[in-house]
């Protein structure tokens, strides 16, 4: 759906989200999202009475679902997808837009762990669900494609802190090298999660 056809609320919503990826929670201002989402400003205490916070809980909260959301799509693209395929993909969303838009944005869910984690705000607990929602499909994606269940939570984990974390290194470097040493190291050990058939031999 594009910024255009979006309701006002929803608008609102994901120009936080592209604001707080961006500039961070305490440097995203309510009146910079009602001029990114091209909305009146009053409008903002009509739709998030508990202001700046809710409106940021509820922007983290949509990065998480999006997040959720594009591994159905990952996984609709190659015949056979296996984990490392997965997590390449992951990662290429990243490598992509660095590649065509600089290195200006992260991840708005990290953005606002960062900036909130440590003022045992709602926002922590918003991030936190965040995750989760992320996580969750791409656990289920991994069981899917043949890893034990009693791993795939952790292989989970262990793709989104990476991925997280070469996010970091490269707007740091300026350079998607971080992104693509992950994916080329990561990938070996996804894969070999996956449970081998016995008839296989």
């Amino acid at each position: 759906m594009t910024q255009s056809r979006r309701g006002p609320r929803e608008r609102m919503v994901f120009s936080a989200a592209q604001l707080i990826r961006r500039e961070g929670v305490t440097a995203t201002g309510m009146r910079d999202v009602a001029a990114h989402a091209g909305a009146p400003r009053g409008s903002l205490q009509h739709y998030f009475p508990g202001g700046k916070e809710q409106l940021v809980n509820e922007a983290v909260a949509w990065a998480g679902r999006y997040a959720g959301r594009r591994v159905a799509r990952f996984l609709a693209g190659p015949a056979e997808p296996t984990p490392s395929g997965l997590f390449a993909a992951m990662a290429a969303q990243w490598t992509e837009e660095y590649g065509t838009d600089g290195f200006a944005a992260g991840c708005p869910v990290a953005a606002a762990t960062v900036d909130c984690a440590s003022a045992g705000t709602s926002t922590r607990e918003a991030a936190a669900a965040a995750f989760t929602a992320w996580r969750a499909p791409v656990a289920g994606a991994l069981t899917g494609m043949g890893v034990p269940a009693a791993r795939a939570d952790a292989l989970a984990t262990l793709m989104i802190s990476t991925l997280e974390g070469a996010i970091l290194l490269s707007r740091a470097e300026q350079d998607v090298r971080p992104l693509r040493t992950a994916v080329r190291e990561l990938g070996p050990l996804l894969d070999a999660a996956v449970r081998k058939d016995p008839t296989d031999g």
